[in-house]
């Protein structure tokens, strides 16, 4: 039985926010969406969801004044998607002949256009996820489980890198550092595993 707490899903304006706050309150969690600052810092969880590009992403946080917020955030923190993108130093998606895109520089790494060969982009669908079974985000997910992926660009490996998956090349699947965490993949598309973390993300 999950701890009652106060859970945010930051409102990014560019996310399927309603997917989202159902799989949380599926686990028994209610969970406000939500851009003020009041409520994010009051928070026990926040939750940083993303659908869409970068710079759309990023021009969106600016704009709400919510950099600086989910920079000093202090509560757990986790990212969906391209919530996890965002939280990377810069990424690399932009029209061309553009410079890359500032992004919260919370972990290090860059978000690349993945390098796939002959397969095909966007990444879509299961894949399987690596990891060493060491943080508690993993409780109960057996290295190799699948979850679903939706994206063409991806966070190279890094030292922050806590799980990795493999599609045409390695890449960052869940990335940790401090009380920041990212999931490139979207927990609340993949099934029992996908609730599972979003459980062990709430009983941090």
């Amino acid at each position: 039985m999950l701890a009652p707490q106060k859970l945010i899903i930051i409102d990014t304006g560019c996310a399927n926010l309603s997917s989202v706050r159902m799989a949380i309150e599926r686990l028994g969690i209610n969970a406000k969406v939500s851009k003020e600052a009041a409520d994010i810092r009051g928070a026990d969880k926040l939750i940083l969801p993303g659908v869409g590009t970068a710079r759309a992403a990023m021009h969106n946080l600016h704009e709400r004044g919510l950099v600086e917020l989910v920079r000093d955030a202090k509560q757990p923190l986790l990212g969906f998607c391209l919530g996890m993108q965002m939280l990377a130093q810069a990424s690399e998606e932009h029209m061309g002949g553009e410079s890359d895109i500032d992004c919260l520089g919370i972990v290090p790494g860059k978000v690349k256009l993945m390098q796939v060969g002959d397969l095909r982009l966007p990444h879509m669908g299961w894949n399987q996820v690596e990891h060493d079974g060491t943080h508690p985000l993993f409780k109960g997910i057996p290295s190799g489980s699948y979850f679903y992926f939706v994206h063409s660009y991806a966070l190279e490996v890094t030292a922050a890198t806590l799980a990795t998956c493999n599609y045409g090349g390695p890449f960052t699947a869940v990335v940790g550092k401090d009380n920041f965490l990212g999931a490139q993949f979207h927990p609340e598309r993949s099934g029992k595993s996908g609730a599972r973390l979003i459980q062990n993300f709430l009983e941090l």
